[in-house]
């Protein structure tokens, strides 16, 4: 299936000229946020480490050598998410408007999962360090398997271009590498315990919350394709992710902000 010819696209459709309005608001509000985050917060940082081996000469054995090698300054890392989606929101209104409507016509937003690769795996990051792991290479494959899924969400609007019937293979892998940080996240935040080790409410109330929004992604994705209800028209299931998108990363970073970034 080729292509839209710039002459062809209906670049003044209303459909899309209220979607270009729609991610410039959506931008702004991102952008607002942003900048408050950097403004507003203290600077609180969490600290990064690397758990390799040494051999021990005394007790003859390797044993496990914690280092710190940085830390993340975690009011600045906030803002770089929400700029992230503001970027994205004004590049897709402006100068690559023809570009975004030409992937519309095809059922594809590209740009859409690049975006989410870098923020959506910030936003794990963030997380995953509010949980207690501080291992820099377990953060790396955190950040990849993440970005991975959002990978596997463009694979899958490219695998089913002009398709009739939706090759699911994709989605499914894509939920496979998107739940495995999760299940990591699980394990450290059960294996903090109770007591003075138990990691504070905000980071119970982050955990369920923006899990339930990244599940929503999947499932908007998943309507899409089924064509239920208003999700038939592919436009619909673009300004939820657009929606959802906005709140997860409100969400996220009015909590963090609430729980760790308040000034004193």
């Amino acid at each position: 299936m080729t292509a839209t010819t710039a002459d062809a696209l209906p670049l003044n459709d209303r459909k899309y000229t209220r979607l270009r309005r729609f991610n410039a608001i959506m931008g702004g509000l991102h952008l607002i946020q942003g900048i408050l985050m950097i403004v507003l917060s203290n600077d609180t940082a969490y600290p990064f480490f690397t758990n390799y081996l040494r051999f021990d000469f005394e007790a003859f054995k390797l044993v496990p050598n914690s280092t710190q090698v940085g830390e993340l300054l975690f009011g600045p890392a906030v803002a770089v998410f929400l700029l992230l989606s503001a970027v994205a929101h004004f590049s897709l209104s402006t100068f690559g408007y023809k570009w975004y409507v030409r992937s519309l016509e095809r059922k594809m937003n590209p740009a859409r999962f690049y975006e989410y690769a870098l923020s959506s795996s910030l936003m794990m990051i963030l997380i995953a360090m509010l949980n207690g792991m501080w291992d820099l290479p377990s953060l790396i494959l955190i950040f990849g398997l993440n970005a991975s899924m959002n990978f596997f969400g463009i694979a899958m609007e490219y695998d089913n271009e002009g398709r009739d019937k939706v090759r699911w293979a994709t989605f499914i892998y894509g939920c496979i590498a998107g739940i495995l940080p999760w299940v990591t996240l699980v394990m450290y935040l059960a294996g903090a315990g109770e007591g003075e080790a138990k990691p504070p409410d905000f980071v119970y109330a982050i955990m369920v919350s923006i899990f339930i929004f990244f599940n929503s992604f999947a499932i908007n994705m998943f309507l899409q394709y089924k064509k239920i209800g208003p999700w038939k028209n592919y436009l619909f299931g673009e300004r939820m992710y657009i929606v959802l998108s906005l709140v997860a990363k409100t969400a996220l970073a009015w909590q963090i902000f609430a729980g760790t970034l308040a000034p004193v």
